[in-house]
C-alpha cells in the first residue's frame, strides 16, 4: 500500500487486521513524512527508535489476534503530556531539559492500547495562546494556505502542532488539551476533527497544568470515527486524579449510526456576535439545514449569560495559572538562571522566572495574581465564579428542556496569518469567543470541518453535548460530517 500516512485510524486498523500492511510500515511512512516537514514546526521532539520498537511489538500483538483498535497506529503526543524519559517542556524555556520519570495517564493508556508514539508536538507555552506563537520552539505552521498566497497561517492554539501534524498526514491522530478551545479552534483552522470530552472524562494526571478546573485532554483526528476510536482509549477513571469521573466508557464507534431522527438541535441566538463574517453565518445556517435534512429538529434557544463568558474565563484561567505556575522556581528541575555574587534564593526565583517564562505566560500570571490579591478577590475572582455558575445553569436548563446538542460556529474566522494578532492580546483572546463556555460549564464539544472559506481555507462548526454523553454527541457529529462531505486536503508546499 502507498501513502500509508494518509490513512485514517479506522482504515489503518482494518488494513493491519487484514494483513495488507504492518505497524512498522505505517510507522516508517509517518517518520518519512515527519523528516520532510520541518517547515511546519509540528514535531519538536522526535522518538523514531522508540516508535519502531513499539511498532514491532504492535505487529506481534496483532498477530496474536486480540489487539485493541489502536494497536499499531502511529500518533503524536502534545508536549504538555509528561512522557517517561522523553523531553516534556510544555513548550517553555523554564522546563528545558526536563525528562519525567513517569508517564501521564492518558499517554500510558494509549501506549497500553498499542498506539505508536512518533514524538512530541509543538504547542503554545503552557497551553496559553490561540495561534501557537508563544512556543519556545517557534510557531507551528498551518499546512493550509490561502488561494494565491504563500503567507504562513496559524494552525490555531494551543494544540497547533497536533492540528498541523494531523492535517499534514504526519501522524494518524494526536493528543490535544482544551482549556478554552485549544482542541476545537485548531481543528477548525486545519480541517480536522477535535473532541473536547466532558470535564473528568480524561485523567489530568501527568499533564502539565494550566487551569485545573478547565483543562481537559482529547483526541485530534482526521474523521469523527477516528475521534471515537482514539477518544475511547484516552478516557476512563483514574484514582490518581481526584476530578476523574468513575463512569464506564462506552464503545463510541459502535454508536456511530448516523441516525439522528427525532433529535433536537439547539441554535443559540447569543452566538450571533456583532461583526461575524458572512461566510461563518452561511456555514452555520448550512450546517443547521444539513442536520434538519438528516431528521433532526431545530430549536432557537437562549444562553443569556454567554456574553459574560470571555471576561469570566480570562479571570478564572489566569488565576488558576498563577497558582499552578508558582512551582517553577529553578530549584528542583528545568531551567535555572545564573546568579551573581551575593544573590540569594529570592534572586534565584526572580531571575529564573523572568528568564524562563515567555511574555504571554508572564502576562497571565500577573493578571491571575492581581485578581486573587486582597481587595480584588471578591471584585474579580468570586464574581467570575458566580458568572460561571450562571453559564452552567443556562446549559442545564436548555438540556432539561429536551435539547440533545447545540450547534454553533467553532471560530469567528478562518485561519489568520502568523504574526497578525500577536501585538493585540485582546484580539487574540476573542478567538475563543465560541469555545470558552463549554469549558466553563464542563461540557463535551466537538469541532469538525464542514466547508471552505472564499480563500479556500477550512471552516468548522462546533457541536456541544450533554455531560458524559460523548457517544450521542459524536453520532450527531458523524451525521453532520456525512452530510457535509468535507474531503478537501491542503496542497503540499512544505
Amino acid at each position: 500500500m502507498s501513502d500509508l500516512n494518509k490513512l485514517t485510524i479506522a482504515e489503518a486498523r482494518d488494513a493491519l487486521r487484514r494483513g495488507e500492511t504492518t505497524a512498522v510500515e505505517l510507522t516508517n511512512a509517518c517518520l518519512s513524512a515527519i523528516e520532510g516537514s520541518s517547515a511546519l514546526g509540528a514535531f519538536v521532539h522526535n522518538t523514531p527508535d522508540l516508535a519502531l520498537a513499539r511498532a514491532e511489538a504492535a505487529d506481534q500483538w496483532i498477530k496474536s489476534g486480540d489487539a485493541p483498535a489502536l494497536c499499531g497506529i502511529p500518533i503524536g503526543i502534545k508536549d504538555l503530556f509528561c512522557t517517561e524519559g522523553i523531553e516534556s517542556q510544555a513548550a517553555s524555556k523554564i522546563l528545558s531539559g526536563f525528562r519525567p520519570e513517569y508517564e501521564s495517564t492518558v499517554s500510558a493508556q494509549l501506549r497500553d492500547a498499542g498506539a505508536v508514539m512518533l514524538g512530541k508536538l509543538n504547542m503554545d507555552e503552557f497551553a496559553m495562546g490561540s495561534s501557537n506563537e508563544t512556543s519556545v520552539y517557534g510557531p507551528a505552521v498551518n499546512p493550509w494556505r490561502a488561494k494565491g498566497s504563500d503567507q504562513n497561517l496559524t494552525p490555531g492554539g494551543s494544540s497547533g502542532g497536533s492540528a498541523a501534524a494531523v492535517a499534514a498526514d504526519l501522524c494518524l491522530g494526536a493528543t490535544g488539551t482544551d482549556t478554552g478551545g485549544s482542541i476545537r479552534q485548531p481543528a477548525a483552522f486545519t480541517g480536522t476533527v477535535g473532541l473536547k470530552p466532558t470535564y473528568g472524562r480524561c485523567s489530568r494526571w501527568g499533564i502539565v497544568a494550566f487551569a485545573s478546573s478547565l483543562d481537559q485532554a482529547g483526541p485530534m483526528t482526521k474523521t469523527v470515527r477516528d475521534a471515537a476510536i482514539m477518544g475511547a482509549a484516552m478516557m476512563g477513571h483514574d484514582p490518581k486524579d481526584s476530578t476523574s469521573a468513575d463512569l464506564p466508557v462506552p464503545d463510541f464507534e459502535a454508536l456511530l449510526t448516523g441516525d439522528i431522527r427525532g433529535k433536537t438541535i439547539g441554535i443559540p441566538r447569543e452566538y450571533r456576535v456583532d461583526g461575524m463574517p458572512e461566510e461563518i453565518e452561511k456555514l452555520w445556517a448550512d450546517g443547521a439545514a444539513m442536520l434538519k435534512d438528516s431528521g433532526a429538529e431545530l430549536h432557537d434557544i437562549s444562553l443569556p449569560h454567554t456574553k459574560y463568558a470571555l471576561p469570566a474565563y480570562y479571570v478564572i484561567a489566569p488565576a488558576e495559572a498563577s497558582s499552578n505556575l508558582a512551582r517553577y522556581d529553578g530549584v528542583r528541575f528545568g531551567y535555572r538562571a545564573e546568579l551573581s555574587q551575593g544573590d540569594g534564593i529570592t534572586e534565584l526565583y526572580e531571575k529564573t522566572r523572568a528568564e524562563g517564562f515567555g511574555a504571554e505566560v508572564k502576562r497571565r500570571i500577573m493578571i491571575g495574581t492581581y485578581v486573587l490579591s486582597a481587595g480584588f478577590y471578591d471584585a474579580y475572582y468570586n464574581r467570575a465564579r458566580r458568572v460561571r455558575s450562571l453559564i452552567k445553569r443556562d446549559f442545564d436548563e436548555v438540556f432539561a428542556a429536551g435539547v440533545d446538542a447545540i450547534l454553533t460556529p467553532a471560530t469567528p474566522s478562518a485561519a489568520f496569518e502568523l504574526g497578525k494578532e500577536v501585538a493585540d492580546p485582546v484580539e487574540m483572546y476573542l478567538n475563543d469567543v465560541f469555545t470558552v463556555t463549554v469549558n466553563l460549564a464542563g461540557l463535551p464539544g466537538v469541532a469538525l470541518p464542514t466547508g471552505l472559506s472564499s480563500a479556500g481555507l477550512p471552516l468548522g462548526l462546533q457541536l456541544i453535548g450533554r455531560p458524559f454523553e460523548e457517544g450521542d454527541l459524536l453520532n450527531t457529529a458523524y451525521a453532520l460530517e456525512t452530510a457535509a462531505g468535507f474531503v478537501a486536503k491542503p496542497n503540499k508546499w512544505w
